[in-house]
């Protein structure tokens, strides 16, 4: 299944968390100051007035199953005060929070630490790990608060290092790990307990960009197999783009765009956002489904090299695709190898077939296809799990959507034979 149905799936699914109305108000006279938002006045003006901060005003959003959820925003928008109130380590003025079929602002305190021992883990921006306590100690320490018996909590901690690839460090202290393998301590930690739901609140921010982007990739190695639900927070753009299924952008403690990387940069919603994705690397966006053609003209194996080489001079190309009636790709007869048959009479293409040609998945960022696209002396077959042709990418397709949307092309070259340009 690829990218865009993983998403639609999950959208026909319940959320696993739903938000409605939430606001939040530091400071006095929080009643005063949801009156004057109600009249349309800005968090400047509640600030002047009251003395009071607007940290959230009126979200509202869903997070669906396995969905990874990023809210990002500038410094002071609000963002990780909102994904505070979703476990509610900060108290909402007002709204409801959902976790499954259960609105969390009303449970009491005894079942508030069973949704967050059960079901909510957090990952910290600085880490949060005891520098006294053992890297097993550390992850094991959730456990060791639900009174988990000591035998298990060592047998989940380990297995939880191991996925974070940290196995063979247990009884190392925190201080001698680097900055991210510490990280990976809290992330360890945040697994063991088994949870439905992770909150990461800048988890990668204080790292290194070689270490950060090494991170990045290990969460999304990790969710393939996890299929957990994270809501992200981030300032980063490229790391929004990277890492969310949706992205929320907030501004002055409201979400003013939620909608998928590509709907973001594509059709910001105004100026602020606008001005956020300005810029932004579209090769880093677009992914091969979004730059293929449709893959036309193709043949079956029951056409003959006559019929192939008619097909290739109506549409102008040196090559074509041979798929079964399924469009299950079989292989690439070019135009000389069709000719070669001709002239010995042969019927039968299929002895003819060239499986030297580049295959990718839809869902792969155009970024990874340009150096393929520039070398490429035939289209590239983009195909889904099954071997189904879904389209062709040549180096006219890929320039033409970069121009649609508006990104960055790649440089001079000459352009990949064969296919429709």
């Amino acid at each position: 299944m690829n990218l865009t149905e993983q998403r639609e799936e999950k959208t026909k699914l319940e959320p696993i968390i739903r938000v409605r109305r939430l606001t939040k108000i530091f400071g006095p006279h929080p009643e005063r100051a949801l009156d004057m938002l109600r009249q349309g006045k800005d968090k400047a003006e509640v600030l002047k007035v009251l003395g009071a901060t607007v940290g959230v005003h009126e979200a509202e959003f869903d997070v669906y199953p396995g969905e990874i959820f990023v809210i990002m925003g500038l410094s002071g928008s609000g963002k990780s005060t909102l994904l505070r109130c979703l476990n509610r380590l900060i108290e909402p003025t007002e709204g409801e929070i959902w976790i499954g079929g259960q609105e969390i602002t009303r449970l009491d305190d005894k079942a508030l630490r069973h949704l967050r021992q059960k079901r909510i883990s957090m990952v910290f921006q600085q880490f949060a790990l005891f520098p006294h306590r053992t890297v097993l100690d550390n992850v094991a320490y959730g456990l060791e608060v639900q009174g988990v018996p000591r035998s298990e909590r060592r047998a989940r901690s380990m297995q939880a290092l191991a996925l974070v690839g940290l196995a063979g460090w247990e009884d190392k202290l925190p201080g001698q790990l680097s900055g991210g393998m510490q990280q990976r301590v809290g992330l360890a930690r945040a697994l063991c307990t088994d949870p439905d739901i992770l909150l990461m609140d800048e988890a990668f921010s204080a790292l290194d960009p070689l270490i950060r982007e090494e991170m990045q990739d290990e969460l999304l190695n990790l969710q393939s197999s996890m299929k957990k639900t994270i809501v992200f927070i981030t300032h980063d753009l490229n790391e929004a783009l990277k890492l969310g299924d949706r992205i929320a952008l907030m501004l002055d403690g409201r979400i003013v765009q939620i909608g998928t990387p590509e709907e973001i940069v594509a059709n910001p919603a105004n100026d602020y956002v606008a001005r956020f994705v300005r810029g932004v690397d579209m090769t880093k966006v677009l992914t091969a489904r979004d730059v293929m053609k449709k893959p036309e003209p193709v043949i079956t194996p029951k056409d003959g090299p006559r019929v192939a080489l008619k097909q290739m001079r109506s549409s102008g190309i040196s090559s074509i695709f041979v798929v079964e009636r399924n469009r299950r790709l079989l292989g690439l007869l070019t135009a000389e190898a069709a000719y070669e048959a001709t002239v010995k009479g042969e019927r039968d293409i299929m002895a003819r077939l060239s499986h030297e040609f580049e295959r990718v998945s839809p869902d792969v960022p155009v970024e990874d296809i340009l150096p393929v696209v520039a070398n490429a002396k035939a289209p590239i077959a983009v195909i889904d799990e099954q071997e189904h042709l879904l389209g062709v990418i040549v180096r006219g397709s890929v320039l033409e959507a970069l121009a649609a949307k508006g990104g960055e092309g790649f440089g001079n070259g000459s352009a990949a034979a064969g296919g429709v340009d």
